[in-house]
């Protein structure tokens, strides 16, 4: 492995007590920083979204008026 590990190496870091801890008032190195992102982001696509609730507003519409023409008589199937 050729990557340093992100945090040091105990047994080099001044101020470290035996068992790791540190003395009153001595404050440990920081860890390296390994968050974040390596590229941007792709905006997503707006083309999807649209299309299902575009699907969903018409599906719905269909069951109403399904329901509405089953009420009113306009239909003979149940």
């Amino acid at each position: 492995m050729t990557a340093k590990p992100p945090d040091p190496d105990p047994t080099r870091t001044p101020g470290l007590e035996p068992g790791g801890g540190v003395a009153p008032g001595d404050t440990p190195p920081d860890s390296g920083q390994t968050s974040g992102l390596s590229h941007p982001q792709p905006m997503p696509s707006k083309v999807a979204p649209v299309v299902t609730l575009v699907a969903v507003v018409v599906l719905t519409v269909l069951v109403v008026a399904f329901v509405v023409a089953e009420l009113m008589g306009w239909t003979a199937l149940f």
